[in-house]
């Protein structure tokens, strides 16, 4: 079956990426965008973000996530480390991240090395978390193969059965992971397809910032 989408077309105008306009530090160029695009009310998870893993059997896997945190250091989500992006991240940390901002015709491509947070860190995120979310990272052994719904749910209850009126604590094999970037880049569309492109590339302590043609 065949389905032509030549005629899948759309001008990008709503904005520009000059040199003279942009932060020095990309973490600070990527909080100045993050912000516009929370604010903009045409977003309705900003922090969505694909993170794109070197499966341990040779494929690369793309999978929606959602940022936790950023700040000077780079970009931190939370997951189970046994899951499939868990133990890719394991065999192969360098890994990659990228936003697509829709409505501000927007991307952020970023490439960096995945490490484990501190306990301290996943212990203290975990303890935010709604109930259920916390019931559910015990629930779930995150992309295992299980017979049906039913065996999740009946795993649920028993959850619920077992921290009865009680703190729920984090799980073992489930906490933070910071990408610590080396490169990033900031896309915004323009017409005719001739796109703005800056990226910085970490060079020892200092970023280099480069243009790239669309």
């Amino acid at each position: 079956m065949e389905e032509n989408l030549h005629n899948y077309r759309k001008t990008y105008k709503k904005g520009t990426l000059l040199e003279q306009d942009i932060d020095p530090n990309p973490m600070q160029q990527f909080r100045t965008w993050f912000y516009e695009a929370k604010e903009s009310d045409t977003q309705t998870e900003p922090n969505a973000m694909t993170f794109t893993t070197l499966g341990l059997d040779g494929y690369p896997k793309g999978r929606v996530v959602l940022l936790k945190k950023y700040d000077e250091f780079g970009f931190y989500f939370y997951t189970n480390y046994d899951s499939e992006k868990g133990r890719s991240v394991e065999a192969y940390p360098k890994v990659s991240l990228s936003f697509f901002w829709a409505a501000l015709e927007r991307q952020v491509i970023v490439k960096g090395i995945a490490q484990k947070t501190a306990e301290a860190d996943s212990v203290n995120y975990f303890s935010t978390r709604p109930r259920g979310s916390q019931l559910g990272a015990w629930v779930s052994q995150q992309s295992q193969i299980i017979d049906s719904r039913e065996t999740l749910e009946n795993k649920l209850k028993e959850a619920e059965e077992m921290f009865k009126n009680k703190p729920i604590p984090k799980p073992e094999n489930w906490g933070g992971y910071l990408v610590k970037p080396v490169s990033i880049e900031f896309w915004q569309g323009r017409p005719n397809r001739l796109h703005d492109r800056i990226l910085y590339t970490l060079e020892g302590l200092d970023w280099k910032i480069q243009r790239l043609a669309p």
